[in-house]
């Protein structure tokens, strides 16, 4: 197979989020804005990547040159990804990928790990690898902490599996979750976050008070568990309102801001069942779970303050589009 395009969603955190870091569940959805990159086999022994939306165009080197020297942020997460493979599966052709991507980077839906996954998954085709999906999971999870030092993996494997996930830190469990509607109402705060610098604020912020840290996250481990049989029985009232106690205690962990907390309670106070941000914090996007009634004033109240996302969740993860 000389030239395959494959995508993968980007995903939406439910409940979990920091928590997850530490060797706790969280619930995770894949949304239908996707990644796609098409790979294809090259006579020269190079690697190739045109990334517009990243602003890497015509970007070359040697196969031998992967991973070495500096490397445009716009690339690491497709060159590592190569690399990786290639470590355990030499090339014997050189390899062009272009990317292209549906959604907007500055939104935090994993526009990185996505990108990795889709690499992992075109190479496994390309080579007859036949990776499961736990080894194209493993693949791309260790690509993402080769090049951030930290992260648990839940927006891996959101990319790879899709539908609704229950995940703990680094795949220890993937478990998909048998969802037939998640009726989320998406708004963006306008401001672009980062994970890992919000991660370290929230070690640094509780030193002296890892006790109180420590029953935060389990705190939030419970919630999880109660919000995944809630999801299963369809009892989104009951979603809500442990939505709205996780995020109580995102707040307290100090990573919530004025522009989000006001499109959450915009959204509370006109009928939605429950909202919380959704992610690292700082910026980035919240969500809403609505009754089907209330929808059109939550849609309204969020676009008073911030601006609504049109993504459907529960979306298909990595797949061969061609």
């Amino acid at each position: 197979m000389n030239k395959i395009t494959v995508s993968a969603p980007g995903k939406l955190m439910l409940l979990g989020e920091h928590a997850v870091v530490y060797n706790r569940p969280c619930l995770v959805t894949a949304v239908d804005q996707r990644m796609m990159a098409t790979l294809e086999l090259l006579d020269s022994l190079d690697f190739e990547l045109e990334a517009e939306d990243v602003k890497v165009i015509g970007y070359k080197k040697r196969l031998y040159e992967l991973g070495v020297g500096d490397i445009p942020k716009g690339a690491k997460f497709v060159e590592i990804a190569l690399k990786n493979i290639s470590e355990k599966y030499p090339l014997k052709s050189g390899i062009k990928i272009t990317t292209k991507s549906e959604f907007s980077s500055q939104f935090g839906f994993g526009s990185s790990s996505a990108s990795t996954v889709c690499v992992v998954k075109a190479m496994s085709e390309t080579l007859n690898l036949n990776l499961s999906n736990k080894e194209i999971f493993d693949f791309s999870f260790k690509t993402v902490l080769d090049i951030q030092g930290k992260g648990s993996g839940f927006d891996v494997a959101a990319a790879v599996y899709g539908g609704t996930l229950y995940f703990v830190t680094g795949g220890k469990i993937i478990e998909p979750l048998n969802i037939k509607s998640l009726p989320l109402i998406v708004g963006y705060s306008g401001i672009k976050a980062d994970t890992v610098t919000l991660i370290n604020k929230v070690k640094e912020s509780f030193v002296g008070r890892e006790n109180r840290l420590e029953e935060i996250y389990n705190a939030m481990t419970m919630l999880v568990d109660e919000a995944k049989t809630a999801f299963l029985d369809e009892d989104l009232a009951k979603v809500g309102e442990l939505m709205n106690k996780d995020q109580v205690l995102l707040k307290e962990l100090g990573v919530s801001i004025d522009k989000l907390d006001k499109m959450i309670d915009v959204s509370i106070r006109v009928g939605a069942y429950g909202a919380k941000l959704s992610g690292a914090g700082g910026g980035d996007c919240m969500i809403a779970l609505s009754p089907e009634n209330r929808k059109q004033a939550v849609i309204d109240g969020i676009n008073s303050v911030g601006e609504i996302i049109n993504v459907r969740t529960n979306a298909e993860g990595v797949r061969v589009e061609l």
